[in-house]
């Protein structure tokens, strides 16, 4: 009987905010630093994917997650990417950035290394103004970021951008 009221008092305090912000914290932690590498880029659905090479700077606080950088390809075009994130009790919140310029809102939770975001576009994005985007920690020195968007003519998921990063 005492252990199982020891463990139903440590899910209790597993479950709590203070709890599962400390956990956020310990692993927002961990995304912070200097971030480049490449990847690769659709501008819609369709065309034929563009190489680029990118850097971004990361920040984090108990609670936050900054990503600022800047991305290069074709040789001349260079857009500033942006993402910042609030993490509590329900999950992320927050904006990206994008080459439009147009702030675009992001929520969702974390599953294990990667934060799963849906967003919500500024604009008209391939046929709609959703999509989902993925943060993902991969060991100690590599991240992906990855978007995918629906082909609406066919259903199907399609990967618009793949970024791998190392520090």
């Amino acid at each position: 009987m005492r252990s199982f009221l020891a463990a139903a008092a440590f899910i209790a305090f597993a479950s709590s905010p203070g709890f599962v912000l400390a956990a956020e914290s310990d692993f927002l932690k961990t995304l912070a630093g200097n971030w480049s590498g490449k990847g690769t880029v659709l501008t819609r659905i369709g065309a034929t994917p563009i190489n680029v090479t990118c850097s971004f700077t990361s920040t984090a606080g108990a609670t936050t997650l900054s990503m600022q950088g800047t991305c290069r390809g074709l040789l001349v075009i260079r857009r500033s990417i942006s993402a910042d994130l609030q993490a509590s009790d329900r999950g992320y919140s927050g904006t990206y950035l994008g080459p439009s310029g147009q702030p675009s809102m992001l929520s969702g939770n974390r599953r294990g290394n990667a934060i799963n975001l849906g967003v919500r576009w500024a604009r008209v994005i391939n046929g709609d103004r959703v999509a989902n985007m993925t943060i993902e920690k991969i060991g100690n020195d590599r991240l992906r970021l990855q978007t995918v968007d629906k082909d609406l003519s066919s259903g199907k998921s399609v990967v618009t951008s793949r970024i791998d990063l190392s520090r």
